[in-house]
């Protein structure tokens, strides 16, 4: 890790962001690869369902929540003061993963994967407006190493989360102290997300579009317009 990285990773402007993510995506994955191992070892068979099937419906579940709403993500995302978007994402965050707890205690599987889609609808709106905060708070020779530290952060969290879920989950109280962990994460991203400072919404005046297939469909239209962005945007989909 470079000197600059460092000295970013330190600053207020740009760590309590790097925190709030991190646990996000912390969370995330320690509920999906625990409810993904509880469904096929234990939900599952004793409700006599095919876990494999089931698991593979609730992945994609969770990825839909990112077509339908990442528009209006990006909408919110313009036109709100920032810090506080972030505020009422983490806020959201919270309940569902109180829902999510109640889920595991009860063992019903219908109403963790509804979880699951609640808490991919969470991530759909948090993505936006976590990278765009960063040109606001970081200089433009400080992007690339932001950008840097917040997908490095990213993945160690996808990794420990993922390690954690499968090793808790079906350990004698697993489910009580994933229940408990999931809960404490949500409420630590909560409370480091006020230490972020805040940003001026770029577009306060914009009109949200409620149609999600149309802004949607406008959206990629538009991006084809600068073949580079739309290259980009490719690349981290098929990523």
């Amino acid at each position: 890790m470079s000197n600059s990285q460092i000295q970013l990773l330190s600053a207020k402007r740009f760590l309590p962001l790097f925190v709030t993510q991190a646990l996000g995506a912390l969370n995330d994955n320690l509920f999906k690869n625990a409810l993904a191992l509880l469904i096929i070892f234990q939900i599952a068979e004793a409700a006599e369902l095919n876990g494999q099937i089931m698991v593979t419906a609730a992945s994609g579940i969770f990825i839909l929540p990112f077509f339908l709403f990442s528009a209006m993500a990006g909408q919110l995302a313009d036109k709100f003061e920032k810090s506080r978007l972030i505020q009422t994402i983490k806020a959201a965050e919270v309940a569902i993963m109180g829902m999510a707890a109640a889920g595991f205690m009860y063992g019903n599987v219908y109403f963790l994967i509804g979880v699951l889609f609640l808490m991919g609808m969470q991530s759909a709106f948090f993505g936006p407006v976590k990278y765009s905060i960063l040109p606001t708070h970081l200089a433009e020779e400080e992007l690339i190493a932001g950008n840097a530290l917040i997908e490095a952060g990213t993945f160690l969290a996808i990794l420990l989360g993922t390690i954690a879920g499968g090793l808790l989950i079906l350990r004698d109280g697993g489910i009580e102290v994933v229940s408990g962990g999931v809960i404490l994460l949500s409420l630590l991203g909560f409370a480091s997300s006020f230490s972020i400072p805040k940003a001026p919404a770029p577009a306060p005046a914009l009109k949200i579009n409620a149609n999600l297939v149309a802004e949607t469909w406008f959206i990629v239209k538009d991006s084809t317009k600068q073949r580079d962005i739309f290259l980009s945007i490719l690349g981290i989909s098929w990523f």
